[in-house]
């Protein structure tokens, strides 16, 4: 057996590449949008990718099934509760592929989706045991799928919660101890709120050590799975309609056209977005008017699907050399809008003072002197409800920074305001975003809430100043 783990951190991906030496035959399971990866180790490994699997409809990124089955001719394949408007090849309940010596078992576990799957493999046609199970979002390392994410017409979260709980125990947990576990997301994830670092471990390790696997109702699992999700990002929902139907193939490494500034202000005027990748140093010292700031050092595509609307036109802005990046991974989330680059800022700058612009960035201790000076001050904690619950800054708003494009309108654009979260990497996003909307004057909390609580101001907020959340 040929076994390969890829891990796409920025996104906390896991997929794989499965194949039988002895007749070249393979499978990609959970595939990334960017599918030259699969393409390169398959070559390396003289395999030919006949199917690509899904363990379920992806709602954090857009899958690379159709692109990979473009490149090879492979079938693809869901569970047979799958809905897509492309022909694909549904999986059945038991049904097994056979590769060769390798041979893959479906289990449907319902309960993440109604459609999620399992695929238990089996490394040699006399093994008394599987050799491992790709769990997808139904049992994660440290966690299990959360069951909210599909609930719509026909389905609801208390239902697919207990789906969930007898996928896991009929199907998953009735597998021997010794069987490797292989989710589809590792820590970052938002399909989950307990995701380990870890990319495998064991059916007996999660058994003994996961908390929703411990022994408990049905009942009790439902209350306990439930508690404490944060809510879904506003792109999911249009993420899983991509995954479900034809749409454009992503074209990996093609140019990002430059363009003037006469383009760009053009652009802008009929309403593109302009997306400063610069750290959020770089973009607060000086940035164009009106740009968001989403820095490609963090979770890039993630908070950018949280700040730009799909369809809209992008302008990136960053440092030379990172654009085909940039337009690879918001790709990976279906923003595939990108219509050029405004190369050289500094110098656009130099040339036209009145586009510029600069960003205010607090430190604790003139936070403080904000808080005890200004009684109309918006402070507004963009963290997310599990991060605020343990610890927040009192009078803060919280105000997620995935639901700050929608509930705009719970915030008044006349007040100064200042955001803050843990480190400082999305409070920037987040007062660049408000800055362009019409915001009169927005700070951020420079290192977010941890350089608060080190710092000895913290002591000298007041519980009376604490609003709900």
């Amino acid at each position: 057996m040929i076994f390969r783990q890829f891990h796409l951190g920025c996104l906390s991906l896991y997929s794989y590449l499965i194949g039988d030496e002895t007749t070249g035959r393979a499978v990609v399971v959970d595939p990334q949008r960017d599918v030259g990866l699969y393409l390169d180790a398959a070559a390396r490994e003289n395999l030919h990718i006949e199917r690509i699997i899904e363990t379920h409809v992806h709602a954090d990124f857009v899958s690379g099934h159709l692109e990979l089955a473009a490149l090879t001719g492979a079938a693809i394949s869901y569970g047979d509760r799958a809905v897509t408007g492309f022909t694909m090849d549904p999986l059945a309940h038991a049904q097994r592929l056979v590769l060769g010596d390798v041979a893959l078992e479906v289990r449907h576990t319902p309960g993440h989706t109604p459609e999620s799957i399992s695929v238990v493999i089996w490394d040699s046609p006399d093994a008394d045991e599987p050799w491992g199970v790709l769990t997808g979002d139904t049992l994660f390392v440290g966690d299990v799928g959360r069951p909210d994410l599909a609930a719509s017409a026909g389905s609801t979260a208390d239902g697919l919660a207990r789906d969930l709980y007898r996928s896991l125990h009929s199907q998953l947990l009735t597998l021997p101890d010794a069987t490797r576990v292989y989710p589809a997301h590792g820590a970052g994830s938002a399909c989950g709120k307990h995701l380990s670092e870890a990319g495998e471990s064991t059916v007996g390790e999660q058994r003994a050590t996961n908390y929703a696997l411990a022994p408990m109702s049905e009942h009790e699992f439902v209350l306990a799975v439930m508690e404490g999700q944060a809510a879904a990002p506003g792109y999911f929902a249009r993420t899983v309609d991509t995954n479900r139907s034809v749409h454009q193939l992503f074209v990996g490494d093609s140019p990002v056209p430059s363009m003037g500034l006469v383009e760009v202000l053009a652009a802008v005027a009929d309403g593109a977005v302009l997306l400063d990748t610069r750290d959020a140093t770089a973009f607060a010292s000086g940035h164009y008017r009106g740009s968001v700031n989403v820095g490609l050092d963090g979770r890039f595509a993630e908070y950018a699907a949280a700040v730009a609307a799909p369809g809209v036109p992008i302008v990136l802005i960053g440092e030379p050399g990172t654009e085909i990046e940039a337009m690879t991974r918001l790709g990976r989330v279906g923003l595939d809008t990108v219509i050029g680059r405004l190369p050289d800022i500094g110098a656009v700058l130099g040339e036209r003072p009145d586009l510029a612009s600069t960003a205010p960035r607090l430190d604790a201790p003139e936070l403080a002197d904000w808080l005890d000076h200004a009684p109309l001050l918006q402070l507004v904690d963009v963290r997310s409800p599990a991060e605020r619950d343990a610890r927040a800054i009192d009078g803060a708003r919280g105000l997620p920074l995935s639901d700050l494009a929608r509930r705009l309108g719970e915030l008044n654009p006349a007040l100064p305001t200042v955001v803050y979260c843990a480190g400082g990497y999305r409070s920037s996003i987040a007062a660049s975003f408000l800055r362009a909307h019409g915001f009169s004057l927005v700070a951020d909390l420079l290192g977010g809430y941890d350089a608060w609580a080190r710092s000895d101001h913290v002591a000298f907020r007041s519980p009376s100043r604490r609003q709900p959340a």
